[in-house]
């Protein structure tokens, strides 16, 4: 069908951004809000986006004023009688959202499409509350919707196809990426992302490295946007608090269970930027690892790329020596069982460079601290940004990547989406370098692989086991996983 008259309920950051999506694609909009104060931030929302986008050289005043006219704002539902497509982007609880369904199948005509806009919530639930359950599908806008170029189109068992396709391509004419999957929690982005958030708070309270260290480690290191706990603020831990609640619901995996410190702090009211204090807040910097040790000479006891290490360290003017003050073992894996071997375990860390900017140091449960501030020391001068965590499998980089790749595969392998499209879902929808599967193909799959197999070894996690396809394909010798 043709989508040229849309509705759009809600019209908070989400709402108001998706109607002035709608409206810069030439459709007419019709806003509802539930009251003419809700209604008057609504306008406000409009107003303040595209006159940034003005003053940033994005629209002309004139285009300005062609797209808010073609927004009719109102609060009474039943001016929505007419669209041909209505989006609801209210509140993330069930109730609400299905009581509001109910109310706009016996307004809306019979071949309207109702779409949520619904993160995380069960489409198939709120759609069988409806007598048109086969029109009614997820449009998952992402913040800000004017900006983001996905859209996760999410059909359920028993959404008509050609409704999927047409709403995928409705996306694509609205400048936007669609990705098509099935309705399970959290769809692509979130199902993947979420998880991962919240592994690193549980490496936290573990122990296995601080917050700045692992958002260092995950920003610099793995060349993501922003760290998991920055960017925890920024999405606001109440709703990802509530995005794992629902994960949870319905995976019964342990993994997907808040960790207790995001509930700790969800209750205490910290929810990040828009509570002003979260992971980060009002507190004073503090500076990341031991103090400067004064350490002279070192020692590369072996792993990949140890002679390079320590030519770089003898240029810098350190000097080698077998009974050195820091001893360094190049690895990805605990270290503990080389500094055994040791006259003096204490000096013993584990290096893991993880690109070119940031160097894991490794601590066993007989490492000093002089030894700490010395390897400290050794990475700074050679320009790494060092990274202070536990001997533990995986480190902090591998220990939070490789789960993620390994549920990219899980996530596949299901037929719950395809290759390509879980790929531009998290390029598009969380700014990252590269999608899980490329990412997989560069690392290697058979380093993620033996990776997973000793995640698995330590925490004994059913999830960090190699997924089957995975195992499948790097016994088979294969680097790159078939696309069909």
């Amino acid at each position: 069908m043709a989508f040229e008259r849309v509705g759009v309920v809600g019209l908070g950051t989400m709402g108001a951004g998706i109607a002035e999506v709608f409206a810069r694609a030439g459709l007419r909009v019709i806003g509802a809000e539930a009251d003419a104060e809700a209604l008057a931030r609504g306008r406000g929302h409009l107003e303040r986006s595209t006159s940034r986008a003005v003053d940033k050289g994005r629209l002309t005043p004139e285009r300005r004023e062609e797209i808010l006219g073609r927004v009719t704002l109102t609060t009474s539902r039943e001016d929505l009688r007419d669209a041909d497509l209505v989006v609801e982007a209210i509140p993330e609880i069930l109730d609400y959202k299905i009581s509001l369904f109910r109310d706009l199948d016996g307004i809306c005509k019979p071949e309207t499409v109702l779409a949520t806009n619904t993160s995380s919530l069960s489409v198939t639930a709120i759609a069988a509350a409806t007598g048109r359950p086969d029109r009614v599908i997820g449009m998952h806008f992402f913040n800000p919707a004017p900006v983001m170029r996905l859209v996760e189109v999410v059909g359920t068992v028993v959404s008509e196809p050609d409704v999927v396709r047409e709403i995928a391509e409705l996306a694509e004419r609205l400048g936007k990426t669609a990705v098509t999957v099935g309705d399970r929690a959290g769809f692509v982005v979130n199902r993947l992302l979420l998880p991962y958030l919240n592994h690193a708070t549980v490496l936290m309270e573990l122990g296995v490295a601080g917050r700045d260290d692992i958002d260092v480690a995950m920003k610099l290191g793995a060349g993501l946007p922003m760290g998991p706990f920055a960017l925890l603020d920024l999405i606001g831990l109440d709703t990802s608090y509530e995005v794992m609640e629902v994960l949870f619901d319905e995976t019964r995996d342990r993994r997907h269970a808040p960790s207790p410190l995001l509930r700790e702090l969800v209750t205490a009211g910290l929810l990040g930027r828009k509570s002003g204090r979260g992971f980060y807040g009002e507190e004073t910097a503090h500076p990341r690892g031991p103090a400067r040790s004064g350490v002279t000479t070192f020692d590369v006891a072996g792993g990949p790329g140890a002679e390079e290490l320590a030519e770089r360290l003898g240029a810098a003017g350190f000097k080698r020596s077998a009974n050195g003050d820091v001893v360094l073992r190049l690895d990805d894996r605990p270290v503990v069982e080389h500094a055994v071997r040791l006259r003096d375990p204490a000096t013993m860390l584990g290096v893991h460079l993880v690109g070119d900017r940031v160097a894991e140091l490794a601590r066993t449960a007989l490492t000093s601290d002089e030894a700490v501030g010395g390897a400290i020391d050794l990475m700074k001068v050679l320009g790494l940004d060092p990274v202070p965590v536990k001997d533990r499998a995986g480190f902090v980089v591998d220990a939070l990547l490789f789960p993620y790749l390994n549920d990219a595969v899980r996530m596949h392998d299901s037929g719950y989406a395809s290759i390509d499209d879980i790929d531009a879902a998290m390029r598009l929808g969380c700014g990252y370098p590269a999608g899980p599967f490329e990412l997989l193909e560069s690392l290697g799959l058979a380093r993620v692989r033996d990776g997973l197999r000793a995640l698995y070894a330590e925490y004994r996690e059913p999830a960090f086991a190699p997924a089957p396809l995975l195992d499948q394909l790097v016994t088979a010798g294969a680097s790159e996983f078939p696309r069909r």
